[in-house]
């Protein structure tokens, strides 16, 4: 029998195309899915254990993610270039790029962590708070901090694996850490009272476990991708390479962090009952898209070995196969949670108060009914990344949150004067709009210009 990674790489570039795709997504459904789900209870007990912590975490978080962001360029440049080495059946190429991403995304990991450690006082003071809530910020983000090697190593076996095409690895991996820290979080937060430092030592144990796991593969010589250091020497256009494909990336998803931020502020200005349906909408939307986005990740690891593997008609075939599935479930599930009566139920999962209800339910019925172009978006997203255009990516994000929402916005408020409308109005636009110029770029035909050359090992 064949060894299940090349038993992937042989259906994703010469066997049946739709049942790659479903095998590769199916995983990245369930790991986005038990994630939704252990970050709603996280919620739950970070709620019990008072206002004080909750808004201490809440003030923090969006620093943490602006961080993790920049450091998400190198695991993009990761998959896509591991995954075009893979398609190339250039092993040894592979390898090397292994062992590149792997000291640039400890270093990244390192730096950051010890900078933000000893900068937590002044990035808490600027971001302004009480003494008490200022306090228990600048507490929980040097110990959440302190995550982030382990975090960046676990990022790095997500993406050795996925590249070749194993999503089931990566997902089990992910399962081993929520469930710890699922335990870990009650037992120190409320049975050992240990409140918002228990919350960030949760965290932080869960990833210590899952990292040296993935340490441990990564160092196995009888893997086809390892870490290997023998004969090592720094190959300048692999650091370039990985720049070339990452930083965009890593800007694309730092601004993207900060314009929510600021669209949430926006919100805010509409009263607590606006913040709330707003958040609400946006947490069962969040689980209507899983599919989509577990089907984009799908299509870069497709699109990638196949266009290493000098297959751009099957790459685009791949493509073309995943966004016509993506787009039809999201039109048939959005037609059904758009009806009042359905996303009225839902909403009420999330809230008693019947003015959150009557408005969550609203921006649900609008964000449902277009949520089709979602599939779009996504799909034509993960094909720019698997033929490592994310400058392209780092574009459209940019104009969908910073121009096409923001202006929307602006013209529904100030021309329209539709109030808090204006804000499910300026979700659905931009979304429908970049989609639009997703599909622009995407008849263009850059996506098939070489970004990297992939050069075979003599």
């Amino acid at each position: 029998m064949k060894p299940i990674k090349q038993e992937n790489r042989e259906r994703i570039l010469h066997g049946n195309l739709l049942q790659a795709i479903l095998l590769l997504s199916m995983p990245i459904v369930l790991n986005n899915f038990i994630q939704t789900m252990y970050n709603l209870t996280d919620t739950y007990w970070l709620g019990r254990i008072g206002t004080d912590p909750m808004a201490a975490i809440t003030l923090v978080t969006p620093v943490q993610n602006v961080i993790l962001n920049l450091g998400a360029g190198i695991t993009v440049a990761g998959s896509v270039l591991i995954s075009q080495y893979v398609g190339a059946k250039d092993m040894k190429q592979a390898k090397e790029m292994v062992n590149h991403l792997f000291l640039c995304s400890m270093a990244f990991a390192l730096f950051f962590a010890a900078i933000c450690f000893l900068c937590a006082p002044y990035i808490v003071n600027w971001l302004g708070a009480d003494e008490i809530v200022e306090a228990l910020a600048i507490r929980y983000l040097r110990i959440i901090i302190l995550d982030m090697p382990f975090l960046f190593m676990i990022n790095l076996y997500t993406s050795v694996n996925q590249s070749q095409g194993n999503t089931m690895k990566p997902m089990l991996l992910n399962l081993l850490g929520i469930g710890l820290n699922l335990i870990l979080d009650p037992l120190f937060m409320i049975v050992f009272k240990w409140g918002i430092t228990g919350a960030a030592l949760a965290t932080l144990f869960a990833k210590i476990p899952c990292a040296i796991i993935a340490l441990s593969s990564l160092l196995n010589a009888n893997h086809e991708l390892s870490i290997g250091y023998k004969g090592f020497r720094f190959d300048k256009t692999k650091l370039e390479a990985i720049l070339k494909v990452g930083l965009p990336s890593a800007i694309g998803g730092s601004t993207m962090q900060i314009g929510f931020l600021l669209m949430s502020k926006n919100v805010a200005e509409y009263g607590k009952v606006a913040l709330a349906a707003y958040g609400i909408g946006n947490k069962v939307n969040g689980l209507i898209s899983m599919p989509s986005n577990a089907l984009g990740s799908a299509v870069a690891i497709v699109v990638g070995q196949n266009i290493g593997a000098k297959q751009q008609k099957r790459a685009n075939q791949g493509y073309l196969l995943t966004m016509l599935i993506s787009t039809l479930f999201l039109l048939i599930a959005g037609l059904i949670l758009s009806r009042p009566p359905v996303s009225t139920a839902l909403v009420s999962i999330f809230s008693s108060d019947q003015k959150v209800i009557t408005l969550a339910a609203e921006f649900l019925s609008i964000l449902a009914l277009w949520c089709f172009s979602n599939g779009i978006y996504n799909t034509t997203h993960g094909l720019f990344m698997g033929s490592g255009h994310t400058m392209a990516n780092m574009l459209v994000d940019a104009s969908r949150l910073w121009g096409f929402r923001f202006l929307t916005l602006f013209i529904c408020e100030s021309v329209f004067h539709l109030g808090v409308q204006s804000i499910w109005l300026s979700v659905v636009i931009s979304n429908g709009a970049s989609s639009l110029v997703y599909i622009a770029l995407y008849f263009s035909g850059i996506w098939k210009k070489t970004v990297v050359k992939i050069k075979k090992s003599v």
